[in-house]
């Protein structure tokens, strides 16, 4: 059975001097809890270590009241985190995450009260806290939490060796041990495996003394010893017992809240006061627990706990005290309690606290919701109590609540003799063919104000209705069948689990036992559906969420029932358009139902068409709750999965119009990861990475032309200095000195290489440097870029730098017949289709890689056949460029006699690199 789980914070991210992570480690109400550091980062961490691996079944957060986090996600782990234990670190695996109310509604002056119930197996929790919600009593931005509730029970629970241990560890943390399973309560309502202790409930712990709430454990436990040994009047002199010590400890509590708010305002006499109120009010109280033989066997009571007086909010705030409790100080003395009337009296009041006539406006019980002499918190469910601080503002305060069991009256079930009272004549009037068929007793029970009767009541029935013979009359059949659902409808508004759920196995069985073995017709099947599908779906908004998740699921495995799914009656009412005016939790169920179902059954004789459920999603996207809107999308985008152009045809074509629509932009994306594309986002990602690796490259190249045109300039460079000292060589006779100056005017000799291309030797005025780098990257016919690695080379040793010097020169293979490079791919065929003209030896022929030709041999043919219009047909640069004209010729003289010509002309020899532009000596250009 679930029980409180034991812990130890590990770690925490900081937090406010005074207001530690471990303070969370106890339970009372006086207790301040954990704060963060003021102006603190966002998210704030806590690390709890339970006292032993458990399947954790229920998490309690008390929160501050006006210091609240937006938001709190919780995460489990077997072992300790990374940064905690180096080399033997777990991630957390996340549960969840819950929202915190603002607390406007309250003025800040409650406390919210928050359950969750999850299922995790863990040994370690971690709490991250979200930002803080604004308000104008938070002035440093903090949060807070003032306590956390650990609900579960051992994950291994089978080893015995592991119980000592962690039974010191539950004493020394809690002040208790567990509770023990009794087998003589098994199959009661405290026997079930998944039944929560109100003991263990952190609003008993928040409200209690804590001494007071040690004895009321002890006692309990004397309680159910007593039931298994079915001594029952001891049992409910206990049960009485500690129904009373339940406000004897709130009392307490309370005194003990206002002593320590003396303390803070320095009021000692006023303190002293309490603190003798209390002591004579607790001894009175053990008093009568001894006289009445209560206590028998106890040890003397110790207070369990050492706590510090600490102050229980900032004493600077303007809501201190204020929105710490609902109760005020007061400097009157509060009277002092004593149980009057005897204990062993056979009333269901065994004990009653009675003032005495001083002072009662001061010190009295909280107010009562009416006549009856408990007080309105009393009739309230555990989930839905509220705290001390929140007793006043019962209606306002906002929390999570969750029916977990009936009215402290209704707990109380039948002894061996009871029977359920009578019918009133409007449950006589109201159940009359229903009292004929199935009699008044079963009825009865059925209407009774008692949980376990009506329990039994339905209990009673399914056992009727499984024995009953096969070969009854039809017409008595479907009698009893239309009683059975008119008792069902009437137990499905229940607000006790036990006796919803034991109405949801009758109609299971009915419909999948009862109507087949019978062989009723479907109209009966049909009966039954139509009758509580609708109650059904009305409990799927309820406040409770167990019980949400009770009708949810039973509501989709009824749907998928053989019997039911054949009517395609329940995707009927799935798909009815959500009203403005239905709750919250309403909405979501049917969507989320909706959606569970669709997947279940699809579109094809379901009941669910394409039409319809587009109707239902697109009126749902219109929802105020964000959750609705989500799951809506998420059915569209299934229907598109099954459906694409049939679902299209239901919304608004896809421009930019629509997709300022937050949804339908959502729906669109959703559309396009289904269908394989990029979504907008990723395509602009896709588009800016493009962008930047062009850029790059431009950049890579743009530096590789920078060195290219440095080489062609140092090159540049060697060849005029070679020229010069020629030029200086033939100027000087043979006694050294100078020959005369010729007759004619020539260029000057150190500038012999201006303006002139060294390759295919034009001169030209524009040829400055930028003008020979633009005329080297478009212009010059001698020279071409390679389409592989963008590399400018000669034409003439185009084919070796393809096999040797090329980035992409793993591509290429020689061909042994034209001696040309060929990409290796293609290859094979070329070598066995031997279409290609055969090259001739180097001294007999060159061999054009452009036209693929041969022709005469020597460098001085290859600028006749690459520059002269007759020659090569494939150079692209004769299209673009036309050839000017050969460089002028020079005056003659004494230097030109020798050498022929003065300056280079189509044929002549000029100075080149070796090999041409190699792979040191060239840029990469990149063409704009």
């Amino acid at each position: 059975m679930p029980h409180k789980i034991g812990f130890v914070v590990v770690s925490s991210s900081g937090h406010e001097d005074g207001f530690s992570a471990r303070e969370l480690m106890i339970h009372a109400p006086t207790v301040s809890g954990w704060r963060s550091p003021k102006f603190c980062q966002f998210p704030q961490e806590i690390v709890l270590q339970m006292v032993e691996r458990c399947r954790i079944r229920k998490l309690q957060l008390l929160a501050h009241q006006y210091m609240i986090s937006s938001k709190v996600e919780f995460y489990v782990s077997e072992s300790l985190p990374e940064y905690l234990v180096p080399y033997q670190g777990e991630r957390f695996r996340r549960l969840g995450y819950v929202s915190l109310c603002d607390n406007e509604k309250t003025g800040c002056k409650a406390r919210e009260l928050k359950s969750v119930y999850v299922d995790a197996v863990g040994q370690f929790l971690k709490l991250i806290f979200h930002q803080n919600h604004a308000n104008k009593y938070n002035i440093y931005n903090q949060v807070a939490l003032v306590a956390i509730n650990i609900i579960g029970d051992p994950a291994d629970f089978g080893d015995e060796s592991n119980i000592t241990s962690r039974e010191k560890l539950i004493d020394h943390y809690l002040g208790h041990s567990p509770h023990n399973e009794d087998p003589a309560l098994e199959g009661t309502f405290a026997g079930r495996s998944d039944y929560i202790s109100p003991l263990d409930d952190l609003a008993f712990d928040m409200y209690q003394d804590p001494e007071v709430a040690q004895i009321i454990r002890r006692l309990d436990e004397k309680k159910r010893d007593a039931v298994k040994k079915e001594r029952y009047d001891h049992a409910k002199k206990l049960k009485q017992a500690i129904a009373d010590l339940q406000k004897v400890g709130e009392r307490l509590g309370r005194y003990e809240v206002e002593k320590r708010c003396a303390v803070e305002k320095e009021d000692y006499d006023l303190a002293k006061e309490k603190k003798q109120q209390m002591a004579r009010y607790r001894a009175q109280v053990y008093e009568q627990l001894e006289l009445h033989g209560l206590l028998q066997g106890e040890p003397e009571m110790q207070r369990p706990f050492a706590l510090p007086l600490q102050p229980l909010a900032s004493p600077s705030s303007p809501q201190h005290w204020k929105a710490m409790s609902s109760h005020p100080c007061t400097e009157e003395l509060a009277p002092e309690d004593t149980f009057a009337g005897p204990v062993l009296r056979e009333k269901p009041l065994a004990y009653t606290l009675a003032s005495s006539p001083r002072h009662p406006a001061v010190d009295q019980s909280p107010p009562a919701a009416g006549p009856a002499p408990r007080s309105h918190v009393d009739v309230l469910p555990y989930d839905e109590r509220p705290l001390p601080i929140t007793r006043k503002q019962l209606g306002e305060a906002s929390a999570e609540p969750e029916v977990r069991q009936a009215d402290s009256s209704d707990v109380r079930r039948r002894g061996v003799s009871g029977e359920p009272e009578p019918l009133t004549e409007k449950a006589l009037r109201e159940a009359g063919s229903t009292i004929d068929t199935l009699g008044e007793a079963l009825v009865a029970g059925a209407y009774s104000k008692t949980w376990s009767c009506r329990e039994d009541a339905l209990l009673a029935l399914y056992k009727k209705l499984m024995e009953m013979p096969v070969g009854t009359q039809k017409e008595d059949l479907k009698n009893i069948l239309r009683a059975s659902v008119f008792l069902i409808r009437r137990a499905t508004k229940d607000i006790v689990t036990s006796v919803f759920q034991a109405s949801l196995k009758l109609l299971k069985m009915i419909i999948t036992q009862y109507i087949p073995k019978h062989k009723l017709s479907k109209l009966e099947t049909t009966h039954c559906v139509e009758r509580t599908v609708p109650l059904l779906l009305t409990r799927t908004g309820d406040s409770s969420a167990r019980l949400r998740v009770i009708a949810l699921n039973f509501i989709q495995e009824m749907a998928l029932f053989n019997e039911v799914k054949s009517l395609q009656l329940i995707p009927s009412y799935l798909v009815q358009p959500l009203k403005s005016n239905v709750s919250v939790h309403l909405a979501m169920s049917q969507v989320d139902l909706l959606a569970r179902l669709l997947r279940d059954l699809g579109t094809e004789n379901s009941g669910f068409t394409v039409d319809n459920v587009m109707k239902f999603a697109l009126s749902a996207l219109e929802h105020k709750v964000y959750e609705v809107r989500e799951t809506a999308v998420r059915i569209i985008l299934d229907m598109y999965r099954q459906h694409p152009a049939l679902t299209l045809e239901h919304l608004p074509p896809e421009d930019s119009s629509t997709r300022r629509n937050l949804l339908y932009k959502a729906i669109f994306e959703g559309f396009a990861k289904i269908d394989g594309r990029p979504t907008e986002a990723e395509a602009r990602a896709q588009k800016r990475a493009a962008t930047k690796e062009a850029e790059k490259q431009k950049k890579e190249e743009m530096k590789a032309l920078q060195g290219q045109l440095s080489a062609l300039r140092e090159t540049h460079a060697e060849a005029q200095e070679k020229e010069d000292d020629i030029v200086k060589l033939k100027n000087q006779d043979p006694q050294g000195r100078k020959a005369a100056p010729p007759d004619t005017p020539e260029i000057p000799d150190n500038h012999f290489l201006d303006n002139l291309c060294i390759f295919c030797g034009e001169r030209n005025e524009s040829f400055t440097e930028e003008g020979l780098d633009l005329h080297y990257w478009k212009h010059c016919l001698m020279l071409t870029r390679c389409d592989h690695c963008r590399q400018v080379v000669e034409i003439s040793s185009l084919t070796e730098h393809l096999l040797t010097e090329c980035d992409k020169r793993d591509g290429f293979g020689k061909c042994h017949r034209c001696k040309e490079a060929v990409p290796k791919e293609e290859l094979p065929r070329h070598l066995k289709t031997k279409e290609c003209n055969p090259a001739k030896s180097e001294k007999v022929a060159n061999r054009c890689p452009l036209c693929h030709e041969n022709f005469a041999p020597g460098e001085e043919a290859w600028k006749v056949h690459l520059m002269d219009s007759t020659g090569c047909t494939m150079n692209l640069r004769k299209t673009h460029v036309l050839y000017k004209a050969t460089a002028p010729q020079q005056g003659k003289g004494p230097a030109a006699s020798k050498s022929g010509t003065s300056g280079p002309k189509v044929g002549s020899k000029i100075p080149t690199p070796k090999g041409g532009l190699s792979k040191s000596s060239s840029r990469t250009y990149t063409r704009q």
